[in-house]
């Protein structure tokens, strides 16, 4: 028997600002929903002001996780200390293994017109956190389309639909799905999440319904059980899926790290001040 995950847990986020100055609501990491093991942070940022984005991510450190930066509308410019170097363009994806420490930047590439998009900070087991930097880039091309018999899409950034449809980025350690999907009015949508995996959506335009409502700039946290049965409102819907298996392991923050112990923590902030990144 299978059983139908419920959202059990709803939230709108809070107002925040980072970098310099950027502004941005904070989903996940927040008050109301700290961590959704595996996933650390989610902020979702979108603005046609330019004093809301224009300072950008000056250069930071990270490590012991990964960062998924997905754009929606905007160009955006990553450089970093490994010698890596790209724009990211509207409907493209980075998705930056720190691992045992990076420095890098996030900076627009524009001076006016809308920048939107969202940042998914993933938390990486004790075995990797050490490990060696690494990245995987995708343009929108490069991203498969799933489209659904209901006459909607998933666009499919990283796991498998049930329809076999396979994303580009492919993490080993919690084996994510990281799903864009938009729906008719009244569609339904049917998506295996193992139980093992803790997971969300967020929900970009319209509502969905499965187990409890998820209204339009809204986070859902997904309960126990082994897949979603969500269905779109009278307007239809767009949402993010997002989910990976549980790491169950004692987390640790410092600002830009994210490690197992205090004791780690205060290791990677001497290791940068080193020079060691």
């Amino acid at each position: 028997m299978t059983t139908a995950r419920d959202i059990v847990q709803t939230s709108m986020g809070q107002l925040a600002s980072d970098g310099d100055g950027v502004r941005l609501t904070r989903m996940v990491g927040s008050p109301d929903v700290n961590m959704v093991d595996p996933f650390l942070l989610f902020d979702a940022f979108g603005s046609d002001q330019p004093g809301d984005y224009i300072g950008g991510f000056p250069s930071h450190p990270h490590r012991g996780f990964e960062t998924v930066t997905y754009l929606l509308a905007g160009r955006m410019r990553h450089k970093d200390s490994a010698g890596h170097e790209g724009v990211i363009e509207p409907g493209g994806v980075q998705w930056m293994t720190a691992g045992r420490g990076v420095v890098h930047s996030e900076m627009p590439e524009q001076e006016n017109g809308l920048l939107a998009g969202f940042q998914l900070w993933v938390n990486l087991p004790a075995s990797h956190k050490m490990t060696d930097p690494a990245y995987q880039e995708f343009s929108a091309s490069e991203i498969p389309v799933e489209q659904l018999a209901s006459g909607g899409s998933v666009k499919v950034i990283a796991g498998q639909t049930d329809q076999g449809t396979v994303g580009p980025a492919h993490i080993a350690t919690t084996k994510p799905l990281f799903f864009d999907v938009s729906l008719p009015p009244d569609a339904s949508f049917r998506q295996a999440v193992p139980s093992s995996y803790g997971g969300f959506l967020y929900v970009l335009e319209g509502h969905v319904q499965g187990g409890g409502e998820v209204l339009a700039k809204m986070v859902g946290v997904l309960g126990d059980g082994d897949h979603i049965d969500m269905v779109a409102g009278p307007t239809g819907a767009r949402f993010l899926l997002i989910a990976g298996i549980q790491l169950n392991e004692p987390v640790a923050r410092g600002g830009p790290f994210v490690m197992n112990t205090k004791t780690e923590i205060l290791q990677a902030f001497e290791d940068y001040q080193q020079g060691r990144f």
